[in-house]
């Protein structure tokens, strides 16, 4: 007989009333939310609606998501959709994976000020691979960034980083050639981690000098400006991690990576292992170990497990994926299509070819619903509010 798979909200359903009550005021209205959602997920209290195949006649009883983007179930759906939407933008380069991360001490800080700081990790990651790209002794091009905020370690620690997926080059200052980057190099990552360090540090003191950072607890003495001076003084010196991996192979595994990274949560439900008296186990990478020793296997209170997760609550609206120069979101289409016209031998892809009628020509979209038993579409035949129950087998 199959283990029933365990998911997140079975242990927020089963502990989180209790823990919630005890930690009465340390919790914000965001994770509070994100708990609640999490909760009922596919569950009668979101309603739902009762599906009939169109093939075998089977009925199946469908829940509402949530559709919170930290949960680990409603996020495969929307991840799906968010790369349908950018197939059209990729080219036939190679495309290298950067990582920029926050040392330890800013990333406490950056806790306390997430929408600020993590916003600020977006910016200047950007803005430190523009420029050293259109730097004539590095690239010499305007190039474009995709870059996705992760604020976990597997552990589930605080560890805000920012995944950069990057095309290997970019359009020349005037605008006429492709230049490409060398074959398996990007960018050195020694000059990029340089200058996001004293970007970063330099922004840190003049948000300060504004009045716009907060500090609680151990950091608050780090609101008088001489302190905090002192403080950064340590950060000057201090190696930035920033690690660039080698170009993936080709446009489809790149496609095949961001499926991974755009929309993951802290935790997957296929990372989770067992739920009992003694706590929760999971499984967890250590990368500071090498081959098979990496993988390993942690079990944590319901009551840890919970606060770690709940850490990397994003603020309201703060939108963790993110496009830059040539792939801006005010300039992309026109960007792209004249990187199409300067690399040889791209054909223009058919969305932008200037056919009007050109959506009448595309396959019929995919039905939403589709039967487990024999794969014909599924249609809705009954609807039940939230926290309602279905009143009768709906009619044949």
């Amino acid at each position: 007989m199959q283990r029933p798979i365990l998911e997140l909200a079975d242990i927020f359903r089963q502990h989180g009333p209790a823990w919630r009550a005890a930690q009465r005021g340390h919790l914000s209205l965001g994770q509070l939310k994100v708990m609640s959602a999490i909760e009922q997920c596919r569950s009668a209290a979101l309603g739902g609606h009762v599906l009939r195949c169109e093939g075998c006649g089977t009925d199946q009883v469908s829940y509402n998501s949530c559709r919170n983007r930290h949960c680990p179930k409603c996020q495969s759906a929307a991840a799906q959709r968010w790369l349908d939407a950018r197939q059209a933008d990729l080219l036939p380069v190679d495309y290298y994976h950067v990582v920029f991360t926050l040392p330890a001490p800013i990333a406490d800080l950056a806790y306390q000020n997430k929408a600020l700081l993590y916003g600020l990790l977006f910016d200047l990651a950007a803005e430190v691979l523009l420029t050293i790209a259109a730097d004539p002794k590095h690239l010499g091009a305007r190039i474009g960034a995709t870059l996705v905020l992760h604020t976990w370690g597997s552990a589930l620690t605080h560890h805000p980083h920012v995944h950069g997926i990057v095309p290997g080059g970019g359009i020349a200052a005037d605008g006429k050639t492709w230049v490409a980057c060398r074959p398996g190099f990007f960018l050195p990552v020694r000059v990029l981690s340089r200058l996001l360090r004293r970007r970063f540090l330099e922004e840190l003191v003049r948000l300060h000098d504004a009045g716009t950072l907060r500090f609680f607890g151990e950091h608050a003495a780090l609101a008088d400006a001489r302190a905090f001076k002192t403080w950064l003084a340590p950060l000057r010196k201090l190696e930035w991690v920033v690690y660039a991996k080698r170009p993936f192979a080709g446009p489809g595994a790149v496609l095949a990576y961001l499926s991974r990274y755009t929309h993951r949560v802290a935790i997957s439900n296929s990372r989770l292992l067992a739920r009992d008296e003694r706590g929760v186990t999971f499984r967890w990478k250590d990368y500071r170990s090498k081959g098979r020793t990496r993988h390993k296997i942690m079990m944590l209170s319901p009551q840890e497990f919970m606060r770690r997760f709940l850490l990397h609550v994003l603020p309201g609206g703060f939108h963790r994926i993110r496009h830059y120069g040539l792939l801006a979101n005010g300039c992309r289409k026109a960007s792209l299509a004249a990187a199409r016209e300067l690399l040889p031998g791209v054909p223009v892809p058919l969305a932008t070819a200037g056919n009007a009628d050109v959506s009448a020509d595309l396959p019929t979209a995919r039905p939403t619903f589709i039967c487990r038993h024999c794969g014909h579409a599924m249609v809705i035949v009954q609807s039940f509010a939230r926290g309602a129950e279905i009143r009768a087998p709906p009619l044949p």
